[in-house]
């Protein structure tokens, strides 16, 4: 059995993020229209996912590398929002953060310090804040 279907699967692209990614929203629309009773949803669920299979089963590994490339490209703003969300809402317990009103940079600065006297690394603006 194993050796059947890593025949099968020789040459083929395989799973990526972007087929990762098609799979999650597919099962995610056809939960929603389980929920929601909008057969629209489940076709939706249904197209997308026989997309991500599609792109798995592939023999076209370079269309299919791009593809990924291009996800990943326009995805990683996204990633990286939801990471510097996720961190600041881990460290807020600890820190306190301030925009630097030249420059814009963001800064962290301890909590529970009193008035403080912060300056900006990148433009050397001095300003104080109250953590």
């Amino acid at each position: 059995m194993k050796n059947w279907l890593q025949k099968f699967m020789r040459g083929r692209y395989g799973v990526d993020q972007l087929s990762n990614f098609m799979v999650v929203i597919s099962v995610t629309l056809i939960l929603a229209s389980i929920l929601t009773s909008y057969t629209i949803l489940n076709t939706a669920g249904l197209v997308v996912l026989g997309l991500g299979y599609f792109r798995i089963f592939s023999r076209d590994i370079n269309k299919r590398y791009s593809e990924n490339q291009r996800f990943m490209k326009s995805f990683q703003p996204i990633k990286n929002k939801v990471l510097r969300f996720k961190n600041k809402a881990k460290n807020s317990k600890d820190f306190k953060y301030f925009k630097c009103p030249n420059c814009g940079q963001k800064l962290r600065v301890p909590r529970k310090k009193g008035r403080v006297d912060i300056k900006c690394p990148k433009c050397k603006t001095s300003f104080v804040r109250r953590t």
